[in-house]
């Protein structure tokens, strides 16, 4: 018999089962929300390689759970079209073969229609399982769907990414959410915070969600540093082109200079100059450039350069989560749906605890912007931690074969969900991509 005030293992698996449906129905809504205001015509475009259309995203967040839920729980399951599971796979090698990712804009069919009615249709099953699943069923279908419930989210954050890139190759500017225009205050003058060397616990705990390459957690020495109080804005990144920051190699690492003088940078990218002054495209238009904004939409190579004229250098994502561990993780994240990097009080602020405890050390008042509005580009390379070793199978995939020519960034963007973002989350891209809300956060090392 259970215990007293104890819930009977048939009650604890119906509220489970009822707060895992809920989670899956709120994740997978939000993506819908998110397409509130685009027509189908907008849905199907693919800009450039690292862009995948609308419709994509859609259709290969519900491929997921169809390929690792359904048709792993449910005896004799069978899908209703095939063929998606070559359309829609993205890069998992041991779920079969799937179509050239730089052919993704090519798919006309399905339609986006035939795409929701997928994702209906998936959904519906999968909330059936979740609903008369025993305990034990949860048990083992629980952390498939919570990440991929994360996997999602991932999703949406590359949805608005992707579909800025798209609308941005458009000379009338479209529209993806109206936001009015609002004065904003220059931010407090930026300073360095000081920390003393220590050597700080890294990754994550065990305790709920995580991916794989937030560990194992392990001990790092981290010698003394200076953290900046904010991100770096608008107006100091104008100051660092109209210095010829873009025109002077002594700035840039020698494969940065290459690819500034291929690609033919001048600014960050949606920036354009015209008479005179600097503008941008965003999600709401586009707009002459906030300089009292965090910048963002610049590469590694731009941040770091940046870095090198400021006379100070990005931190290690090791000194990042130091700091971070006892910071709340208040910031403008994509769920107050700004869709734009906000000035220090200017935007919509979530609020949550930090999923690891605060540190001694850490919580200082004087950091501003540590988690929302752009993705910190920090100067470690994407590698395994000490003991590393990737999951067996297709899930496997997830992370750790991508642990080659990339740098990680911290602390989530104005596209990323509060409920996805943590301490010891590490994104990754290669240094020259810029498309994703990156922006740039100076550390320094002891005078």
């Amino acid at each position: 018999m259970p215990a007293i005030g104890e819930k009977p293992a048939a009650a604890r698996a119906i509220s489970r089962a009822e707060s895992l449906r809920t989670r899956f129905r709120d994740v997978r809504d939000f993506s819908k929300l998110l397409t509130r205001d685009l027509e189908p015509e907008d849905c199907v475009v693919q800009s450039m390689p690292d862009v995948s259309p609308t419709k994509w995203h859609l259709a290969h967040t519900t491929w997921f759970f169809e390929t690792f839920v359904l048709k792993r729980f449910i005896t004799g399951y069978v899908s209703a079209i095939p063929e998606y599971a070559f359309l829609f796979n993205s890069y998992y090698n041991a779920a079969g073969t799937m179509h050239r990712r730089d052919l993704r804009g090519l798919i006309s069919r399905p339609t986006v229609a035939e795409s929701f009615r997928y994702r209906q249709g998936v959904d519906r099953q999968v909330e059936d399982l979740i609903a008369s699943a025993s305990e034990e069923l949860l048990n083992e279908i629980e952390p498939i769907i919570t990440l991929g419930l994360h996997h999602e989210q991932q999703h949406q954050e590359l949805l608005v990414t992707d579909i800025k890139h798209v609308f941005a190759q458009n000379p009338l500017h479209p529209i993806f959410r109206k936001r009015a225009e609002a004065k904003t205050e220059p931010p407090p003058p930026m300073t360095f915070v000081d920390f003393e060397e220590t050597i700080a616990t890294i990754g994550h705990d065990g305790r709920d969600f995580s991916y794989d390459n937030e560990g194992p957690r392990h001990r790092a020495l981290v010698p003394k540093f200076s953290l900046g109080s904010r991100l770096v804005t608008c107006g100091e990144y104008r100051r660092f082109i109209e210095a010829g920051g873009y025109q002077r190699p002594e700035f840039w690492l020698s494969l940065g200079w290459m690819t500034v003088n291929e690609q033919r940078w001048e600014a960050p990218l949606y920036w354009e100059k015209r008479d005179g002054a600097w503008w941008h495209f965003t999600l709401s238009g586009f707009r002459r450039v906030d300089e009292n904004e965090p910048v963002t939409h610049v590469s590694y190579f731009e941040a770091d350069a940046f870095a090198n004229f400021f006379g100070a250098r990005l931190p290690t994502e090791f000194e990042w989560e130091r700091v971070a561990q006892g910071e709340m993780i208040d910031g403008n994240f994509v769920d107050s749906e700004r869709f734009h990097p906000a000035a220090i009080g200017a935007g919509s602020s979530s609020r949550r605890p930090a999923s690891l405890p605060a540190r001694a050390h850490a919580g200082s008042s004087e950091l501003r912007q540590m988690f929302g509005d752009v993705w910190e580009w920090t100067r470690s390379s994407y590698s395994p931690y000490p003991g590393y070793r990737a999951a067996p199978g297709a899930l496997g995939e997830y992370n750790g074969k991508f642990m080659c020519n990339q740098y990680v960034l911290r602390g989530g963007s104005c596209a990323t969900s509060q409920w996805h973002i943590r301490v010891t989350y590490r994104n990754f891209f290669q240094p020259e991509k810029r498309w994703q809300f990156t922006g740039i956060r100076l550390a320094r090392d002891p005078a």
